[in-house]
């Protein structure tokens, strides 16, 4: 199974890239992972909240294959302590079919087709975090996982 994570627009911030990267390669060494980008929606400005969620949905929707298991990332979705989230990850590498996508939506959230679209809701906080910071978040949270699955000693409880 390979995991995916895709997210709205680039990292612009090398600082946050360069740690993103770092664990990119750790993760790599237990299972197949790659991040993935669509780009920003063009000429925003003109946009109404909900035409700008439906394009960037549109966007989303077609890096998707019909077999994806999807996980927004969303402020209301489940939340799981670090060894929860390694059972979490433990049953969909299980489970899920060839490839488990888990996205990060735009600033306001996502579109309604891109909901009806999804298997399951994940939160990583109930704080509120720039999208550059969920990435940076969600890659370290994901190679803890890991580790924690092959008892090495990363994570302390």
């Amino acid at each position: 199974m390979k995991v995916t994570l895709l997210s709205v627009g680039k990292t612009d911030s090398d600082l946050f890239s360069r740690i993103i990267e770092e664990y990119e390669k750790r993760i790599n060494y237990y299972l197949p992972f790659e991040t993935a980008f669509v780009p920003d929606v063009k000429n925003r400005k003109g946009l109404s909240l909900t035409e700008l969620k439906e394009r960037e949905g549109q966007n989303l929707l077609a890096f998707l294959q019909p077999t994806d298991h999807v996980v927004l990332l969303d402020e209301n979705g489940k939340q799981f302590d670090s060894p929860g989230f390694a059972r979490y990850l433990q049953k969909r590498m299980h489970s899920a079919p060839k490839r488990l996508v888990f996205i990060v939506g735009g600033p306001y959230g996502f579109s309604k087709e891109l909901y009806d679209r999804t298997h399951e809701k994940l939160s990583l906080s109930p704080m509120t975090f720039t999208h550059q910071m969920v990435r940076m978040i969600f890659t370290e949270q994901l190679y803890r996982a890991l580790t924690i699955l092959n008892n090495e000693p990363y994570h302390h409880e």
